[in-house]
């Protein structure tokens, strides 16, 4: 294997112990702050919204003294059992930045347009340790986005799963907010090859804002809103040479399928019949940071005008 393909910290084909998550957790510094970026917006929004305290996140070892970040989601003031009910989570990875800010400007900007049409339960910053190292995995390596599955090893998984499980099969959608970055190549591919004593093998990063469907609930109208709406703010990522996308098949302009509750992804843990995941590309040479929080924002109204207008076309129809 060429050298500029391995990581700095283990021994090729070996995974991790915990000698060298030590080594990899006295790495991560801090860079900013969830208390001031995440806490403080949250609470600025209290006289509008409702504010639901779901846990917290707790991190120590013998070389880190503890660190404990409340969880907070924001939840529509007047619930209303009759109207549709949608997710939006951010901040599953936390270096992925305009999930975080693109969930916060929504709720601020637009989430009281949709007041008497749907209920919003959002929840900005899932992962609040690795947003302020600007990481994907959490303090214990574990990425969260692979762990939302029954006694989760993740801390940040395990506390939304129980946030949600009350209202497992209420949510008409879930729209979770992610990115994809130059960082994805250089530094976490690389990283969870060594942890896992694999073989890291390079592959390309998407130029646009693309979508993640459910493979095993696949829908496809909802995607094409939220592509469409996106549009309008972004450019969308072109399938490479093979058709693809990150190694998935592009079934429609943006889109790709992931089995969702199979590989432990947040957005298959509502039993929600509308899904999906967001990606953006704050690299990009045609995009901004800006942007892709403005795209963040236009796909999540898009996904709530979705089934608003689907909610009231079924009602309708009973009528």
């Amino acid at each position: 294997m060429p050298e500029t393909y391995l990581y700095s910290i283990g021994t090729p084909g070996q995974p991790w112990g915990a000698a060298e998550r030590d080594v990899w957790r006295a790495r991560q510094v801090r860079q900013r702050s969830y208390a001031d970026d995440v806490l403080t917006a949250i609470e600025a929004l209290r006289g509008r919204f409702d504010v639901e305290m779901y846990g917290d996140v707790v991190y120590a070892d013998a070389q880190h003294p503890a660190e404990r970040f409340p969880l907070r989601a924001l939840r529509s003031r007047h619930w209303q059992p009759g109207l549709p009910s949608v997710l939006v989570t951010g901040g599953v990875h936390g270096y992925e930045t305009s999930g975080v800010h693109g969930a916060l400007r929504f709720v601020d900007t637009q989430a009281e347009r949709f007041a008497g049409r749907a209920n919003l339960l959002v929840v900005p910053c899932v992962s609040p340790w690795a947003y302020e190292r600007f990481q994907r995995w959490n303090f214990d390596a574990i990425d969260p986005n692979r762990a939302f599955r029954e006694a989760s090893p993740a801390q940040e998984s395990a506390a939304l799963m129980r946030l949600v499980a009350p209202r497992h099969g209420q949510f008409a959608a879930h729209i979770d907010l992610h990115e994809t970055t130059d960082t994805d190549e250089s530094e976490y591919r690389p990283a969870v090859a060594a942890r896992d004593g694999k073989v890291f093998k390079p592959g390309s990063i998407p130029d646009g804002f693309y979508l993640v469907d459910d493979t095993d609930n696949p829908q496809p109208k909802f995607q094409q809103a939220i592509i469409e709406a996106a549009s309008r703010v972004t450019h969308i990522a072109p399938a490479d040479e093979k058709n693809e996308i990150i190694g998935s098949p592009v079934v429609a302009p943006g889109v790709i399928r992931y089995a969702l509750k199979q590989l432990g992804l947040c957005a298959g843990i509502s039993g929600a019949r509308y899904t999906t995941t967001t990606e953006v590309y704050p690299d990009s040479p045609s995009a901004s940071p800006v942007q892709c929080v403005e795209a963040q924002v236009a796909a999540v109204q898009a996904a709530v005008e979705f089934v608003c207008t689907a909610s009231a076309g079924r009602s309708l129809m009973e009528d």
